[in-house]
């Protein structure tokens, strides 16, 4: 049994042998050979909301021969104050592997202590693993190489960043973030990741970079701060003037829902550079194919 719960858990090796067989997966569809998961369910607990995640996965299981089973908070006990690791147990006796998207990873942590079935972090609000993985595999398919790949993330120093921080250490990518004062990683986090550099200007982030990222400024669970958060990141939009300071071969990703006009400009989302960002959320769907083999079988390896 093998919990996914962040980048950081994995070495170079792993994350590369992860990223190999989310690209195998990819060439195997629409009928992948193999259907290990016969036989077996999955629960998809998601207390935030889903379409790219939730689909995904359910896609991925039922692909795999699988049974996926959706639980929302306001469809089962957990929103009604059921503690997590009650639910935890006793999802642990009727299902092999529980996918799990919720708020704090303080949460998460309960879950995957409580659980003796493997556990996916689908997202919390310090990590969102699974999105890297198909971010890495999308950077890697458009550009050939994660060699030497320049990035620039424009925006909240929010659970993307951290993710990227963590695969940048390990890939040893040159990562710089671009953050409003206030809305930087903390710097505890930057530990040990000398390629990593945090600025408060889009323009030196996004000079000579390969790849240029952003996310919304208010995320789930920050609509209160959505005012206050739009004020802060001005100048922060993704659009054709920052793109004039990318590489020429400069793609863009977003990991959507995106607020055109907000963090991307609509003529970067729909035009050339921008292409990308539909392979980036159709890759979510062959790397948990990817992610739930290692997290069941303790090997990422592809059909």
């Amino acid at each position: 049994m093998t919990h996914f719960v962040s980048i950081a858990d994995l070495d170079r090796d792993g994350l590369i042998a992860l990223l190999d067989a989310s690209a195998a997966w990819k060439r195997a569809r629409p009928h992948p050979p193999a259907v290990w998961l016969a036989g077996k369910h999955v629960a998809l607990v998601m207390e935030k909301a889903s379409t790219r995640t939730r689909v995904s996965f359910e896609v991925a299981v039922r692909e795999l021969g699988g049974h996926a089973t959706l639980l929302t908070s306001d469809g089962t006990q957990l929103g009604r104050g059921e503690p997590i690791e009650d639910t935890a147990r006793v999802l642990s006796r009727y299902v092999h592997a529980i996918v799990f998207r919720t708020f704090g990873a303080a949460r998460l942590a309960q879950l995957v202590a409580a659980s003796t079935v493997p556990v996916i972090n689908a997202l919390t609000d310090r990590e969102h693993p699974c999105q890297i993985i198909a971010d890495l595999l999308t950077i890697r398919e458009q550009l050939g190489t994660l060699d030497g790949v320049k990035v620039a993330w424009i925006g909240d120093g929010n659970n993307m960043a951290l993710s990227w921080i963590h695969a940048a250490r390990r890939l040893g990518l040159h990562l710089t973030l671009a953050c409003p004062t206030g809305y930087q990683p903390d710097l505890a986090d930057l530990a040990d990741a000398p390629t990593v550099q945090v600025v408060t200007d889009p323009i030196a982030a996004a000079h000579g970079a390969d790849v240029v990222m952003t996310d919304v400024w208010a995320s789930m669970g920050q609509e209160g701060e959505a005012a206050r958060r739009q004020a802060a990141f001005a100048g922060y939009l993704v659009d054709d003037a920052l793109l004039a300071h990318a590489s020429a071969r400069a793609i863009v990703l977003h990991c959507l829902p995106a607020h055109r006009g907000e963090e991307i400009s609509a003529g970067v989302m729909d035009g050339p550079r921008g292409a990308a960002i539909w392979d980036q959320a159709e890759n979510r769907l062959h790397c948990h194919k990817a992610i739930l083999e290692l997290a069941m079988m303790g090997i990422a390896a592809g059909p």
